[in-house]
């Protein structure tokens, strides 16, 4: 080896010592922890977000479960211990129950229509070339209306004298009487919900989609001509995680986000409408003045809910692959 080269190795095992010496520099030890002067410093950090955890659900949660087993007086005179006769009061009466009963079918029926239009939405966007960024922004600006305003829309499309749907449905034989009837109210409930609830998938289902490598679809279309398939085999799996998480999202907003919109539509309506558990507590509490049995009603639905997430992340999250 001649001199010229051994200079040359020697210059270049240099500059890969002074490359790792920057590098092990630069890039902190992830081993290493974050050390405060003073131990109160970080706790001074998180005070703020554990004041609003506090202040506005863990204290709102107690005061409900200790309300439960009380029989208040709605102007705060007093109160009488009565155990768990609001408990047995609501789970047996055959209103609770109907409540219970189309809560569950509404929440179903609206989860299920919001993922579905937003997905099928999302994969025809994913398609369009011209008109791309017309088409997405009129998809989205629906997001950006209030659920109470949403309600109030629903309400003109749906009124008995100049709504649009209801002669629609007059002019196929049909009387539709939003408000009155209480198949009709749930389908205006229904539609109103998910008209205002499509957006939110949509965006998070067309990102999904955009994040796809395009070697994955080149491949994906080698190896199979339908593009029912490839939407099947390759394009849904990837979007497992974008699914389940707006799974829990969408039942969320169905059991406790719609209530602007059901209270819009059956507000100063006849006693027969179809409303969620959500409503009723509201309507029991603030409307009958009944604080013990609506707060034994929200600890039911908060028992009811936790379940239910438990249930997601235990069982169907098992069937989403992240990576």
């Amino acid at each position: 080896m001649t001199d010229t080269s051994l200079r040359t190795a020697a210059s270049h095992r240099s500059l890969l010592d002074r490359l790792r010496a920057w590098h092990s520099a630069e890039t902190p030890n992830p081993a290493k922890r974050v050390q405060f002067d003073a131990p109160l410093t970080p706790w001074l950090f998180l005070l703020p977000q554990l004041a609003v955890v506090v202040v506005f659900f863990y204290w709102p949660s107690v005061q409900a479960v200790t309300s439960s087993f009380y029989l208040e007086d709605p102007f705060g005179f007093g109160a009488t211990f009565v155990g768990t006769d609001n408990y047995a009061d609501a789970l047996q009466s055959s209103q609770y129950a109907s409540t219970a009963l189309f809560t569950a079918f509404f929440c179903l029926v609206v989860t299920a229509l919001s993922l579905g239009l937003g997905l099928l939405l999302a994969v025809k966007a994913d398609k369009v070339i011209r008109g791309a960024s017309s088409y997405k922004t009129l998809l989205i600006s629906v997001y950006a209306i209030a659920p109470p305003v949403a309600g109030l829309i629903g309400m003109m499309i749906f009124d008995l004298h100049i709504g649009p749907l209801t002669d629609l449905a007059a002019f196929f034989g049909y009387d539709l009487q939003v408000g009155i009837n209480y198949w009709d109210t749930a389908i205006a409930l229904i539609t109103i919900s998910v008209w205002k609830q499509i957006p939110y998938n949509f965006i998070f289902f067309l990102s999904g989609l955009q994040s796809v490598p395009v070697s994955v679809r080149e491949a994906a279309l080698i190896d199979a001509r339908s593009g029912w398939r490839r939407f099947r085999d390759v394009t849904l799996p990837l979007l497992a995680p974008t699914a389940f998480f707006l799974l829990v999202i969408n039942i969320t907003y169905a059991m406790f986000d719609t209530f602007p919109i059901i209270d819009v539509v059956v507000k100063d309506k006849p006693a027969n409408n179809p409303i969620t558990l959500v409503y009723k507590v509201y309507l029991d509490g603030f409307k009958g003045n009944d604080i013990g049995g609506s707060s034994a009603q929200s600890v039911i639905l908060m028992v009811v809910v936790a379940a239910l997430t438990v249930l997601q992340f235990r069982f169907l999250e098992r069937r989403v692959h992240y990576g």
